[in-house]
């Protein structure tokens, strides 16, 4: 009898986990379908825009090179791709390209298009706001939110040596160039702090403006908190809530100017940790 019930119980737990791979199975399968079809959709949405733009301006042209070396790119990687991951990598790729697309649709004066899917890889980059122009080892940088004949070369946005390079136009695409060692990498380095570093100026993210607004929010803040307090805790203490009231506003004045516009609002809340906001 025993040995009849330990049958029953193998068997009921080879089919158990022959319909466990099943379903593994099968999952894996949809989330391998379901991939591979959203990078197809991207790729050939810029395979699309790419035959139907043209133009002479080399902000446009530009553009359109390198929306071309992404539609390639992103091409390579479907046929290679076997997993969830690498198909998600070829549509971050195709979804860069229309990136590209979108600037070249600026250049010309017309629609851009239906915003995109956030890149991945340009995440708390920000983007630029104001021109900037900045000397390193006598040459000239320029770059700025909207295209010209100064400013060809399109960055949708990324980090570089581990900082941010907001999304924007650029006088020389110098990310490329610094992909090296050595000396190239010295000079991108040199470039990102001229364009970028509050310690040459206004880097144009708002970095003064969401300072003082974000200082002035936790100043604010910080001393209605501690005036408050303070005033309740006088209460309790009777006469002496006279003192403690008085140490109410102290702290407000600590708790809010100091501190409140310090971690609330000034370094973290706004100015430089503000959610990689625009540059």
């Amino acid at each position: 009898m025993e040995v009849a019930l330990w049958v029953v119980l193998i068997l009921m737990l080879g089919g158990a986990l022959v319909i466990w791979r099943w379903l593994s199975g099968s999952r894996r399968s949809t989330e391998l379908a379901d991939a591979r079809a959203e990078a197809q959709r991207w790729y050939e949405r810029l395979g699309g825009q790419l035959m139907n733009l043209h133009g002479d301006a080399p902000a446009v042209r530009q553009a359109l090179a390198d929306a071309g070396e992404r539609y390639n790119a992103a091409g390579s990687q479907l046929e290679q791709a076997g997993t969830p991951h690498q198909f998600a990598l070829a549509r971050e790729t195709a979804l860069e390209g229309l990136a590209y697309i979108r600037a070249a649709r600026t250049a010309m004066g017309i629609d851009p298009g239906p915003e995109l899917p956030p890149l991945a890889a340009a995440r708390g980059a920000g983007m630029l706001t104001k021109e900037r122009e900045v000397n390193v080892q006598g040459q000239t940088y320029r770059a700025g939110p909207q295209p010209g004949n100064q400013t060809p070369y399109y960055y949708p946005g990324g980090n570089w040596q581990g900082r941010p390079v907001p999304a924007g136009w650029y006088s020389t695409p110098w990310w490329k160039t610094a992909l090296g060692t050595g000396a190239g990498v010295l000079g991108g380095i040199l470039i990102a702090d001229a364009l970028f570093s509050p310690a040459f100026a206004d880097p144009g993210y708002g970095y003064e403006a969401g300072y003082q607004e974000g200082f002035n929010d936790g100043q604010d803040q910080g001393g209605d908190q501690g005036g408050d307090q303070g005033g309740d805790q006088g209460q309790d203490f009777g006469d002496q809530g006279q003192d403690f009231a008085g140490q109410g506003d102290y702290s407000g004045g600590y708790g809010g100017g100091d501190f409140g516009g310090d971690f609330g609002g000034g370094d973290f809340g706004g100015g430089d940790f503000g959610g990689g906001g625009d540059w």
